[in-house]
């Protein structure tokens, strides 16, 4: 049967005895401690009544540990290491301020808004890695609750009260055409003269293929979609060889090919998404989300 620890013995007494043998003074190791010399006396008191035996002999107004305070100071180490550990494990195991953080993230946020904020993450927690993972707005909410990722930055999720948002920018949707099209004069695109068009498109799940079909829905027709895919830039080749027209976000023009043309909508069908930081709430108090979080405010702040 093992030996009951009593309860005057803690791991912040340890403490204190480890920070007593390390400066040889009640003074000294209340300041390293931040706490009184009266609560270090108390503390070292309470372990030699925990212990019941004497961990130190008085001289004067002096402590002096004993071979008995020495031997406990190496059981201390190694009890107060092995238990850190574990807690740095455990936390990494749920997620929970780990030395990284997974980003889930939209394949179109990529060229520029996924680069800045990991670099401004990097400055703001240095010895933080972070890892990138791509995917549609379904699978990142997914992922987000399954714990695959840490934070994703998405589309707001509608009925998601279990996630917290951060808004980072509001983006428009625009009609995108080959280069030289029939469209190519026009400055709106009037949706419901496209019935006869070609379209190809996002598959399900992504915040861009809900706009898509919004926006054909206020123009009364089913669009003739000839193609999905599973990512914005095979989406973008495939308008630029001509298979057929699509609607895009305004964020993907500094990485759109010159044979695409953006045009506007007409405002009855203009679609907006909001772009954001998604996190669960159970996670809030989380320090990396909260140092990604904040690096996502100034992003925004500089966006406005």
């Amino acid at each position: 049967m093992p030996v009951r620890i009593d309860e005057e013995i803690t791991f912040r007494r340890l403490e204190v005895l480890l920070a007593f043998m390390e400066t040889g003074s009640l003074s000294r190791a209340a300041e390293k401690l931040e706490t009184s010399s009266v609560s270090v006396h108390r503390a070292l008191h309470s372990l030699e009544a925990g212990l019941r035996c004497a961990l130190f002999r008085n001289e004067g107004r002096n402590l002096h540990p004993n071979d008995a305070a020495h031997a406990l100071a190496d059981v201390a180490r190694e009890v107060l290491g092995t238990m850190a550990e574990g807690i740095r494990s455990t936390r990494e195991v749920a997620g929970y301020s780990a030395d990284r953080i997974r980003i889930g993230s939209l394949y179109s946020l990529t060229h520029h808004t996924i680069p800045a904020l990991v670099m401004a993450m990097k400055v703001r927690k240095p010895e933080v890695q972070t890892e990138l993972v791509l995917g549609s707005n379904a699978d990142l909410l997914q992922k987000l609750r399954d714990g695959g990722v840490d934070a994703a930055l998405m589309g707001t999720p509608e009925g998601a009260p279990d996630v917290e948002s951060e808004p980072l920018f509001v983006d428009d949707i625009f009609f995108a055409a080959p280069a030289g099209s029939r469209y190519a004069a026009l400055d709106q695109i009037d949706l419901s003269t496209c019935a006869d068009e070609s379209f190809v498109t996002l598959s399900e799940g992504f915040v861009t293929y809900s706009g898509f079909v919004e926006s054909f829905r206020v123009a009364g027709f089913t669009p003739n979609v000839v193609m999905k895919t599973g990512d914005i830039f095979s989406l973008m080749n495939l308008v630029s060889g001509g298979v057929g027209c699509t609607l895009l976000p305004g964020r993907v023009r500094g990485v759109m090919p010159q044979e695409i043309q953006f045009i506007p909508l007409q405002p009855k069908y203009l679609m907006r998404q909001t772009i954001g930081l998604h996190f669960l709430r159970s996670r809030e108090r989380d320090p990396n989300l909260l140092a990604l979080l904040t690096v996502c405010r100034l992003a925004r702040a500089k966006l406005g």
